[in-house]
């Protein structure tokens, strides 16, 4: 049975960093979700971008196979740039995600939700309204999808984020979107926090770089055991395609 993983946000959770920073990562039992059918994990794992390239669930994925002696499968949903309006429930970046998550359930168990996203809502006119807006659409996932079984976890954004040169000085916000995140984290169940303390950035100061998304993805997976102490994680459920092929070769 593979857990699956959906991968949703912007560029951050996409991945720009640089491949020939980072030896690849090339592990049978990891797999992303291609045209709807698994497919042996490869770089980049979320193509949204030409510039697309280490993506921080590759480490969670190593981990989390290592840990539950599992396959992984990733379901890459990330789209650079976006906001939180760009992700409203009904739009064409939630159902996107939804119908993807439908189809890797038929032929795996959803296992959880990981998030990254803020930068595009560090202006003054957004980030107010950042906390609210992320509950509700987070809501409206584990609703349409059936998932109040499984975690969800929020990743912080970067410090480097205060040296950018670009966004006429609105990414200096992003210690109110953090403070979101994390408050939003503490005040719901089966959901996680993940600090990007310390972690650098490529020479835009605007996207972790290639070493601080894997070290991102092994802070992923450490907050996913934290829940994991505190809750009932998810439990594994046949899939529809399984079943049918199990009533096949019962025949």
């Amino acid at each position: 049975m593979i857990h699956s993983f959906l991968l949703i946000g912007q560029s951050n959770m996409g991945g720009r960093g640089f491949k020939t920073e980072v030896d690849p990562i090339s592990d049978d039992r990891i797999f992303v979700l291609r045209n709807g059918r698994w497919r042996k994990m490869y770089n980049p794992v979320n193509p949204d971008r030409v510039t697309s390239g280490v993506n921080l669930a590759e480490t969670f994925a190593l981990s989390y196979a290592d840990y539950k002696g599992v396959q992984v499968g990733l379901i890459p949903c990330a789209d650079g740039g976006t906001s939180l309006d760009q992700w409203t429930v009904g739009g064409l970046l939630f159902d996107h995600a939804c119908y993807q998550m439908e189809l890797a359930s038929r032929t795996s168990t959803i296992a959880g939700v990981l998030w990254h996203q803020g930068e595009s809502d560090c202006g003054a006119e957004r980030h107010p309204f950042y906390k609210q807006k992320l509950a509700v659409i987070m809501e409206a996932f584990k609703k349409k999808c059936n998932l109040y079984d499984v975690p969800f976890l929020v990743g912080g954004l970067g410090d480097f984020l205060e040296d950018c040169p670009v966004g006429e000085g609105k990414f200096k916000n992003y210690v109110i979107i953090n403070k979101a995140l994390e408050e939003y984290a503490n005040e719901t169940k089966m959901t996680g926090f993940v600090s990007a303390k310390g972690l650098g950035a490529n020479p835009d100061n605007m996207h972790f770089s290639a070493k601080a998304l894997r070290e991102f993805g092994y802070r992923y997976f450490d907050e996913f055991l934290k829940l994991e102490d505190k809750n009932k994680v998810f439990v594994e459920k046949d899939t529809v395609d399984n079943a049918i092929r199990n009533e096949i070769e019962h025949l």
